[in-house]
């Protein structure tokens, strides 16, 4: 078993749009192994003069069991110091919070999984859907204690590449466009949740629940939707962007890189 880091830091993409946006930012050179369909990108960047090491995985598909699967490769593999997932999200902050705008940055705390529970009857349940009942049983995974105060002198830094909001992530199964899914069914759980993606809670909980030395899992999602009847792929270019560059900010300048 490894016992010591052996990579800096491991990213997770994906989408095709998350993966180009992550290509942009360094000069990767493709790794395989030979019992290994999954293909890896190495990189390295400078900070204070030292070179680090980057690996870079786009998962297979969209959801989870593939981020699970995918997150756990990485890790037994390279053993990352952290496991950073970029990308794009639906911003879900309610108005009286804050105001998202398409690009801001979503850093989450504190990750959960609103599809968890159980169908019944809809007098059984205080969450309805016509015909249907739903009981939630929600999980959660936090973010190390030890990384936040970083996450927030990056957020609140004048420096930082773009708006920055710290909160709860929503992570489900299923592509939402349903104002009504989000009132009944992630305010009523966590009112102050951030954004809703599909596979940060997944990633989280691999990193969170790996032998050691674990890696430090951090979300960095930006808003290309807002999970309503409007949703459309128009913003996640660009959001994809943004999130990779605030992340790059993240490494390259605040995260601590020594034991």
């Amino acid at each position: 078993m490894k016992s010591k880091y052996e990579t800096d830091v491991a990213l997770i993409t994906v989408t095709t749009t998350e993966f180009r946006a992550v290509t942009h930012f360094h000069e990767w050179k493709a790794k395989t192994f030979p019992s290994d369909e999954q293909i890896y990108d190495t990189a390295t960047f400078e900070r204070d003069g030292k070179q680090y090491s980057l690996v870079h995985a786009k998962a297979s598909e969209m959801g989870m069991t593939a981020a699970t699967a995918l997150t756990m490769k990485l890790i037994y593999t390279f053993r990352p110091r952290y496991i950073i997932m970029v990308g794009i999200a639906a911003g879900v902050v309610q108005s009286e919070y804050e105001e998202q705008m398409y690009g801001d940055v979503i850093i989450p705390d504190v990750v959960w999984n609103y599809s968890a529970g159980k169908f019944v009857s809809p007098e059984k349940a205080n969450i309805v859907y016509g015909n249907l009942g739903f009981l939630p049983r929600s999980s959660s995974e936090g973010i190390p204690e030890q990384i936040l105060p970083y996450l927030r002198q990056a957020a609140e830094s004048p420096d930082a590449p773009g708006h920055v909001y710290i909160g709860p992530m929503a992570c489900g199964s299923t592509v939402v466009a349903s104002r009504e899914l989000i009132e009944k069914q992630i305010y009523t759980q966590y009112r102050h949740t951030a954004g809703l993606d599909m596979e940060s809670y997944a990633v989280v909980y691999a990193a969170n629940h790996a032998s050691d030395p674990k890696p430090i899992p951090i979300i960095v999602k930006s808003v290309c939707d807002f999970a309503d009847y409007e949703k459309s792929d128009d913003y996640q270019r660009f959001a994809a962007y943004s999130s990779c560059e605030f992340a790059k900010y993240l490494y390259e300048k605040i995260l601590p890189l020594e034991d």
